[in-house]
């Protein structure tokens, strides 16, 4: 097996027609937060090819990991008020734990920093490995929010070092 190196991907903006890989890696990489949670009807395996278009089209950040001309992984980002909202962090199962997530949220970040004063993103509590990745990065939890079910939201926060007034 060769093991490629994080640096040989790349992080560049999104174009239309990375929808449908997108969505691909997205599906594959929530089907373990679906099972963890016992809900097939998650929001990020229910999306539409056209939402994830409209994502990439939209007033947002839409980010891809490219590992030659293959999606490796994505992360959204919109601005709201000063606030940036982070979402839709992804990767392939197959490069997970070689970096990609962070380079894709170090990519993220620094894109936005300059509209913002925080940054603004949630996950699941039971996604341990979301949970360390984004506490490393700064973040801090504000609250926690049952959605239903099994599934509760944890909230959390990090200011911007580029959000100059």
């Amino acid at each position: 097996m060769t093991t490629v190196e994080p640096a040989s991907v790349v992080i560049e903006p999104a174009r239309p027609e990375d929808a449908g890989p997108i969505l691909t890696v997205q599906r594959a990489a929530y089907v373990t937060e679906a099972q963890l949670y016992g809900d097939p009807f998650i929001s990020p395996l229910t999306e539409s090819l056209a939402q994830v278009r409209t994502a990439i089209d939209g007033d947002g950040v839409v980010l891809v990991a490219r590992l030659g001309e293959r999606v490796v992984g994505s992360v959204r980002g919109l601005i709201n008020g000063r606030t940036a909202q982070i979402g839709r962090l992804v990767v392939a199962p197959d490069e997970q734990g070689k970096g990609v997530a962070t380079r894709l949220m170090d990519a993220l970040e620094a894109d936005l920093a300059a509209d913002c004063d925080e940054y603004a993103l949630f996950t699941g509590h039971l996604s341990e490995s979301n949970l360390r990745l984004y506490r490393r990065r700064g973040y801090t939890e504000t609250r926690r929010e049952h959605i239903g079910g099994a599934l509760t939201f944890v909230h959390l926060r990090k200011k911007s070092t580029g959000g100059v007034r």
